[in-house]
């Protein structure tokens, strides 16, 4: 369903991704992991087509992220991790648009917004200008977004960064509803009780290489018997003062 080739991302002399190998079955929820600046919002926006990688190439559902960058987003479900809007539309007008542009009829499109709006606990702001919206409600507006048009895969950036607990757990039930519907989910996150609790397989990131993917608990056995995913993460990852090129560990 998604499939990343030797994906690398260079600025100047900087290596932000580099030969990046990784496949995501249809249906799976796939935790993609990583410290601060480890490469994974790049990733994503390679893979939305935003940008565009220096080698290698991405496709989902059959689909060149490149070449076939407006239909793969007709497809995919977006959440960026810092989501933006025009300041002087309410939230209904928003995601109502944001459907007619997936194609749905304008009637389809406001049921579809209405129902989303109550499902997210934004019922009561549906009429606020997004200007006035929070960090947290601005989060719940873009997975809204995302959800819109039902599609088969949702790429989230983060989509608990901002929200309260009640709605952080909120929104980790939505992301299990939508896998238990057969959706395909590539979860950006650095909250690894979070990845626990949701990810069949994890892919962890670091330095802009993939140091680790499997499932959880084969990777937990083979790196740190006995031991939980963020001693997995630890053993991994390299803290801000180690420099290394980090040697990857698959578990098929």
């Amino acid at each position: 369903m998604i499939e990343l080739h030797q994906v690398t991302k260079v600025y100047g002399e900087f290596t932000a991704v580099r030969a990046l190998e990784l496949t995501v079955d249809k249906g799976e929820v796939f935790g993609f992991l990583g410290p601060n600046g480890a490469g994974k919002t790049t990733t994503i926006r390679m893979m939305m087509g935003i940008l565009v990688p220096s080698a290698g190439s991405i496709v989902i559902d059959g689909l060149d992220c490149q070449l076939d960058r407006v239909a793969v987003k007709q497809r995919v479900g977006y959440l960026p991790d810092n989501p933006v809007f025009y300041d002087y539309l309410r939230g209904r007008e928003i995601l109502a648009f944001v459907g007619e542009m997936h194609g749905q009829p304008r009637e389809e499109a406001q049921k579809r917004a209405a129902a989303l709006l109550a499902e997210l606990a934004l019922e009561d702001a549906a009429e606020e200008f997004a200007v006035n919206y929070s960090t947290g409600m601005k989060k719940k507006l873009g997975l809204a977004c995302a959800l819109i048009h039902d599609p088969d895969v949702l790429i989230l950036d983060e989509p608990t960064n901002g929200l309260d607990p009640r709605a952080s757990r909120h929104v980790q039930e939505r992301i299990r509803l939508s896998a238990a519907h057969g959706k395909t989910i590539f979860l950006s996150t650095h909250l690894l009780d979070m990845a626990e609790r949701l990810c069949g397989r994890v892919g962890i990131i670091d330095q802009g290489a993939l140091v680790a993917v499997g499932p959880l608990k084969e990777l937990q056995d083979k790196l740190v018997p006995g031991g939980s995913l963020e001693e997995v993460f630890l053993k991994v990852t390299h803290d801000d003062a180690e420099v290394g090129n980090g040697v990857m560990s698959t578990v098929p």
